[in-house]
C-alpha cells in the first residue's frame, strides 16, 4: 500500500459526483507497471474508476490526434504532450518523472560500461533499439548515437524492434525486452533503465550495463490534462505528482523531481 492514510482520507472527502465518472489515462509502456499501480492507489482511496492503455508515447499522441478519448497522458517525453498542448488539446505540460538509458545484453556478450560502445560498434553484434519517433525510447538511443561520434554507423546497424505501428508483438504475460533478447533478436538492446529493471526479472541472466557518462541520455517524461476531461482527470493528475504517486514511480527506479 503506497497511499498515506491522511491523503487517501482526503481525497475521499472532496470526491464529488463528477469526479465519480471513469478517467481515461493514456502513458507511455515505460510507465506500465508504476501507473498501473498509482492508477490502482487512486481507485482505492476515491472509489473513482481509472481506464488505462499503454504504449509508445508517438503512437499515443497520435490515438489523442485520432479523436480517442484520453483525460489525462503521460509520455515518457515532453514533445509528444507539448504537441499536443500547442494544438489547443491540453493544458501546461508538466515534469512528472525522469528515466535515463541502460544497455541490455544477452549473457554470453562480453561487455562493460567501458566497454559498451566497442561492442555496439562491432560488425557482429545486432544492435537492438526502439522505434524513432513513434517511441521516445528510440529517440533516446540515437541522442546518445549523436553523442558517441559514431552515429552513422550506430543509426545504420541499429534494429527498430519495438515501439513501432508494426513491431512484433510479444506473447501475453511477456515483458517486451525480456522476450526481445531471451527470443535472441538481439544481443545489445538500449532501452529505459526501468524496463531493463524489469526484464532482468523476468530472465534472470541478462546483463544490464550502466552506459559511460560522455554517451548519458536522461528522459524527461511530461504530463498533460486534455480538453474535455471530467473533473476526476485533474485530481488523478494530482496525484501522480503527488508524494505517494511519487514514491510509487521511485519505487520502480525512475527519479521523480516532486519527491517521493
Amino acid at each position: 500500500m503506497h497511499k498515506t492514510p491522511l491523503l487517501a482520507a482526503a481525497l475521499a472527502v472532496t470526491l464529488t459526483p463528477a469526479m465519480a465518472q471513469e478517467v481515461s489515462l493514456f502513458a507511455a509502456g515505460s510507465l506500465k507497471a508504476a501507473l498501473s499501480d498509482v492508477a490502482q492507489d487512486y481507485s482505492d482511496a476515491t472509489g473513482a474508476a481509472v481506464a488505462t492503455s499503454f504504449g509508445p508515447s508517438g503512437l499515443m499522441r497520435e490515438r489523442i490526434e485520432a479523436g480517442e478519448t484520453a483525460h489525462v497522458f503521460a509520455s515518457a517525453n515532453m514533445r509528444h504532450p507539448q504537441t499536443l498542448a500547442d494544438a489547443g488539446k491540453g493544458g501546461a505540460v508538466t515534469l512528472f518523472a525522469r528515466n535515463r538509458l541502460c544497455a541490455l545484453a544477452r549473457p554470453e556478450v562480453a561487455v562493460s560500461t567501458e566497454s559498451l560502445l566497442d561492442v555496439m560498434l562491432a560488425e557482429d553484434t545486432r544492435l537492438g533499439t526502439s522505434t524513432p519517433k513513434a517511441d521516445p525510447s528510440g529517440d533516446y538511443a540515437f541522442a546518445l548515437f549523436d553523442k558517441s561520434g559514431h552515429a552513422e554507423a550506430l543509426k545504420g546497424k541499429a534494429l527498430q524492434l519495438t515501439g513501432g505501428p508494426d513491431s512484433a508483438t510479444p506473447p501475453e504475460g511477456r515483458n517486451t525486452y525480456a522476450w526481445v533478447m531471451d527470443s535472441d533478436q538481439a544481443d545489445v538492446f538500449l532501452t529505459y533503465c526501468t524496463n531493463a529493471v524489469l526484464a532482468r526479472k523476468e530472465v534472470p541472466d541478462l546483463q544490464i550495463v550502466q552506459i559511460p557518462a560522455a554517451l548519458s541520455v536522461g528522459a524527461d517524461y511530461g504530463l498533460i490534462m486534455l480538453e474535455g476531461a471530467p473533473e476526476g482527470a485533474q485530481a488523478l493528475a494530482d496525484y501522480i505528482l503527488s508524494p505517494d504517486g511519487q514514491a510509487v514511480l521511485a519505487d520502480y527506479g525512475f527519479d521523480t523531481p516532486n519527491g517521493g
